[in-house]
C-alpha cells in the first residue's frame, strides 16, 4: 500500500474540535465587539456593518486647508484598506471552516470503517486517507493566505503611522485658521481609530495563524497514526496482544526502566506486524515521560565466526532502523531516537529493543 506525502511531524497541541459541525464564532470570534461611548451610544468597529461617520470639513481656502483635505482623502484610502482586509480576513477564515468539514468528515468515514474492522491496507480506507490529506494541505494554503494577509495589513499600519505624523506636523505650518487646526484635531483623532482597529486586526491575524498552524502539526501527526491503523486494518494499538506478534512490554502501571526494555520486537519471521503494539508503548511512555528519547538497539545472536557475526550485526541494523521509520511515521522528531546494533548471547534468532532513556 502506498500512501502520498506522508510528512513526520512534532506533536503539538490541538484547535479544531472532532466532528462535521462547525460553527464560524466557534472557531474565530468577531473581528471586534462594539465600543460604547460617552453618550451611551456604540462606536461601529470592524465588526460593525458600517463604517465611521465621515466628519464634517468646511474649505477654509489657506495652504493648510488644502493639506487638510489631501490628509484626509489620504484617510478615506486608508479605511478603504482595512476594510477590504477585514472582509478578505472574515473570506480566508469561512474557507477554513468549509476545508475542516471536509477534513473531519473524510476522518470520520475512515475512523468509522477502522471501528467495525477492515482488511489490511484497504484500497477504499487508503483513497479516503489521501483525501483527508488534501484537505488538510486545503487548511494549510488558507492559513498561507491569512500569514500574507497579515503582511499586507502589517504594511498598512506602517502607512496610518506615516499619516499620522503627516497630521501632526501639518499643525506647525503657518498660514493656517483656527478652523484648519480643528480639522487637523479631528483629523488625527480618526487616524488615532483607524490605528487601533488596524493594530487589532493584526492582533487577531497573529492568534489566529498560531492556532491553525498548530491545529495542522496535530493533524498531521493524526494521520500518520491513521496511516498506521489503515495498514493493519485496525485502530493503531487496539486489541492486539503483544503475544500475537511475537512482542513483549510492561503493562501501563509499570515503572519506567532504562536498564529493562520498553519494547522488544522478535523478528523471527517474514512481515511481523509490530507497528501497533509498538505505538501503544511508546504512547504510554511519553505519557509518563513527555520528554523521553529513545534507543533502538538491533540484537543478534553471537555467530560461531566473527564474519557471520558481522553479518548478523548488518540484519539487525536494518530491522533496527525499520524501527525508527515507524517511529517516525508516528510523529516521533527523529532526534528523540538513537540507532545501534550489536550481538548478545541472550539474544533470539533477531530483534530490535527498544529503551527509555
Amino acid at each position: 500500500m502506498a500512501f502520498k506525502n506522508i510528512p513526520s511531524v512534532a506533536v503539538m497541541a490541538t484547535l479544531l474540535l472532532g466532528g462535521c459541525a462547525f460553527a464560524d464564532n466557534a472557531m474565530f470570534p468577531p473581528l471586534a465587539p462594539p465600543v460604547a461611548n460617552n453618550d451611551g451610544g456604540n462606536k461601529p468597529t470592524l465588526a460593525s456593518a458600517e463604517g465611521p461617520t465621515e466628519p464634517s470639513f468646511e474649505p477654509t481656502g489657506t495652504f493648510v486647508g488644502q493639506k487638510v483635505d489631501s490628509l484626509r482623502n489620504d484617510l478615506r484610502q486608508l479605511e478603504s484598506n482595512l476594510g477590504g482586509q477585514k472582509d478578505q480576513l472574515q473570506q480566508i477564515r469561512e474557507q477554513i471552516v468549509h476545508d475542516s468539514q471536509a477534513y473531519h468528515g473524510t476522518i470520520a468515514a475512515i475512523e468509522a470503517r477502522l471501528q467495525l474492522g477492515t482488511t489490511p491496507g484497504n484500497p477504499i480506507l487508503v483513497q479516503q486517507w489521501n483525501d483527508a490529506q488534501a484537505a488538510l494541505d486545503a487548511i494549510n494554503e488558507d492559513v498561507l493566505k491569512m500569514s500574507r494577509l497579515a503582511t499586507d495589513v502589517a504594511s498598512t499600519s506602517g502607512m496610518a503611522a506615516y499619516l499620522l505624523e503627516s497630521v501632526r506636523a501639518a499643525r506647525s505650518l503657518s498660514g493656517a485658521v483656527d478652523e484648519d487646526h480643528r480639522n487637523l484635531r479631528t483629523l488625527e483623532d480618526d487616524t488615532n481609530g483607524t490605528t487601533v482597529l488596524i493594530e487589532r486586526l493584526l492582533t487577531e491575524l497573529s492568534s489566529d495563524v498560531q492556532r491553525q498552524q498548530q491545529y495542522i502539526a496535530n493533524e498531521r501527526s493524526n494521520l500518520n497514526g491513521l496511516a498506521l491503523a489503515i495498514k493493519s486494518g485496525q485502530y493503531v494499538g487496539n486489541s492486539l496482544a503483544f503475544s500475537h506478534v511475537g512482542l513483549s512490554a510492561p503493562s501501563s502501571g509499570t515503572p519506567i526502566s532504562i536498564d529493562r526494555p520498553l519494547v522488544v520486537i522478535r523478528f523471527d519471521r517474514p512481515h511481523v506486524a509490530y507497528e501497533d503494539a509498538l505505538y501503544t508503548a511508546v504512547k504510554s511512555a511519553l505519557d509518563r515521560r513527555p520528554g523521553a528519547t529513545f534507543e533502538v538497539v538491533g540484537v543478534t545472536p553471537v555467530a560461531a565466526t566473527p564474519g557471520a557475526t558481522a553479518l548478523g550485526e548488518n540484519s539487525a541494523r536494518r530491522n533496527a532502523e525499520s524501527v525508527l521509520r515507524s517511529l517516525t511515521q508516528m510523529g516521533l522528531p527523529a532526534d528523540r531516537v538513537r540507532v545501534s546494533a550489536i550481538s548478545s548471547t541472550d539474544a533470539g534468532n533477531g530483534e530490535v529493543r527498544v529503551f527509555v532513556r
